[in-house]
């Protein structure tokens, strides 16, 4: 069995190989160590490249540039203002259509700096999660080096501490609309309303926050999720009347906490409901 240090040389060797590489940055750390590695493998023939939309908190693009320049790779940011048709109304494999117009924008980008590999962050790990976005990447002949090199969360982790890169315990993050349930269309309005909800839980010290936007009659209502061991912080009533004002200021009518705390992809959940909906519609 290879330890992480002989896959990260295996994963080096295999980015060397592509002669040049765009990677698909977003600022955490499975892009980050992969950054870093093509750094490693190809220094000014490595480019980073950020889509910058109304998915992405500001603090995330921040977070890219800041690591960005700490590896030295060359960082390019592409400005998206808009959110696509097929995107918008949020099917069950919204994923699949962002990452197909995401990744597109950059495979069009990197070959305009004459650039034919595209790298993304996926691990061995992420096999198991309901991701329809890693059919786009299969589609569009995008590499995913962390995986193949067989590097799964907990090694990508500690190699990036080894590299001392600032992102290596950094909670996991997904884009804003996975705030927002399956079938409730995306506008950018309500995804200010989440980052802003979202800033107001980092401010008071959460590390790992969500805010699930639902909508209801006459506004919408926050489903506050906190990492479990984060939940004793909400015994504190000046702090939950604080955090109420702040997030009803962020454009929210109610504001809720999930008891059981933070799941990963929890909106997912719904996919069950929705399936069995369709099987009876046959």
């Amino acid at each position: 069995m290879k330890t992480q240090n002989e896959k990260y040389r295996r994963l080096c060797s295999a980015i060397g190989e592509k002669g040049a590489v765009a990677v698909a940055f977003s600022g955490g750390v499975d892009s980050s160590l992969l950054c870093a590695a093509a750094f490693d493998a190809l220094g000014p023939k490595a480019l980073a490249v950020t889509i910058v939309s109304p998915m992405l908190p500001a603090s995330e693009a921040a977070d890219a540039e800041r690591v960005a320049r700490l590896i030295g790779i060359e960082h390019v940011l592409l400005q998206y203002s808009d959110i696509e048709a097929d995107v918008a109304p949020n099917p069950v494999d919204r994923c699949y259509h962002c990452k197909r117009h995401e990744f597109g924008a950059i495979i069009d980008y990197a070959k305009t700096r004459a650039i034919n590999a595209v790298l993304d962050g996926s691990n061995a790990d992420d096999e198991g999660d309901y991701r329809p976005g890693l059919r786009a990447v299969a589609e569009l002949g995008v590499i995913s080096p962390l995986r193949d090199a067989g590097l799964a969360k907990a090694e990508i982790r500690a190699l990036a501490k080894e590299r001392s890169l600032p992102v290596w315990d950094k909670p996991a993050f997904a884009c804003l609309a996975s705030r927002i349930p399956y079938g409730d269309t995306i506008d950018v309005r309500k995804l200010a309303e989440v980052e802003r909800a979202e800033a107001v839980l980092a401010a008071a010290g959460f590390r790992q926050a969500r805010a699930r936007r639902h909508s209801i009659q006459g506004g919408a209502l926050a489903r506050i999720e906190v990492a479990p061991e984060e939940r004793s912080k909400l015994f504190d009533t000046a702090l939950l009347d604080a955090l109420s004002q702040k997030i009803k200021e962020a454009g929210f009518l109610y504001v809720a906490f999930e008891l059981s705390g933070y799941e990963t992809g929890s909106m997912n959940a719904a996919l069950k409901g929705i399936n069995q909906k369709k099987k009876g519609e046959l």
